[in-house]
């Protein structure tokens, strides 16, 4: 990534995403790429729809999870979609859930355009090199290892910059050793990096939406400490 690329954080922000929609909640207007739409199916249970595609009337929710816990509370789902509507109680972990889902399948898309690497070797060079613009660790991982990864993520040049010159990579956590694999079609991954490159970006994209719903953050701040912010998924 050259100097005038912008931070990951701003790919929420790119041109596929500069379609605004009004929160329910809120009543705020916000980036599509900041908000959940919900749809009432036909037997009237409210239903999360990421992709936006699903039919009938919907309505949209900043994608965070105290938004839908007081959406429930103050009933704004049967106002928004101008029905009698059930809402599970369950319907932020739905989202969770299915946000989780989405990331992995991003991370396998990286990994079949090869920019995703796993093993303790590679992801160490992946960092050392400045190419890997996010570092994942399974639940299995060892605090050695991660720590050891930590520091060549890093890792400063003469003039201050990290390797390259590029923005630390976005850390995420809370994946199990099976999931990651799964992901990328390789037994036992520990520790894994995704790499600067088209399906990298959507899997960032899909990262900052996981990482907002759950702590809050649409961006990481500047200057962030990358080892703080933990996008944990369970």
């Amino acid at each position: 990534m050259s100097s005038a690329e912008p931070p990951l954080a701003e790919k929420l922000s790119g041109p596929k995403l500069e379609r605004t929609r009004m929160c329910a909640l809120s009543r705020q207007v916000l980036p599509e790429g900041e908000l959940i739409r919900f749809v009432a199916a036909p037997d009237g249970h409210v239903v999360p729809d990421l992709k936006a595609r699903l039919p009938g009337r919907g309505m949209w929710l900043e994608g965070r999870r105290e938004v839908i816990a007081e959406a429930m509370k103050r009933k704004v789902f049967a106002r928004a979609l101008k029905q009698d509507v059930s809402v599970p109680e369950g319907l932020a972990d739905d989202v969770a859930g299915l946000l989780r889902t989405q990331l992995l399948g991003r991370l396998g898309l990286a990994a079949r355009a090869r920019q995703a690497v796993s093993g303790f070797a590679k992801v160490e060079a992946a960092l050392k090199s400045g190419e890997a613009i996010a570092l994942l660790h399974a639940e299995e991982a060892a605090e050695d290892g991660k720590s050891k990864l930590a520091y060549a993520a890093r890792a400063k040049e003469s003039d201050g910059k990290t390797a390259g010159g590029r923005a630390e990579p976005l850390l995420m956590a809370g994946f199990t050793s099976a999931e990651l694999g799964l992901a990328l079609g390789r037994p036992h991954v520990i520790h894994a990096a995704v790499l600067r490159g088209a399906a990298a970006d959507t899997f960032i994209g899909a990262a900052l939406r996981s990482l907002q719903f759950e702590t809050g953050r649409s961006q990481r701040p500047p200057g962030h400490e990358t080892d703080n912010h933990i996008a944990s998924r369970r």
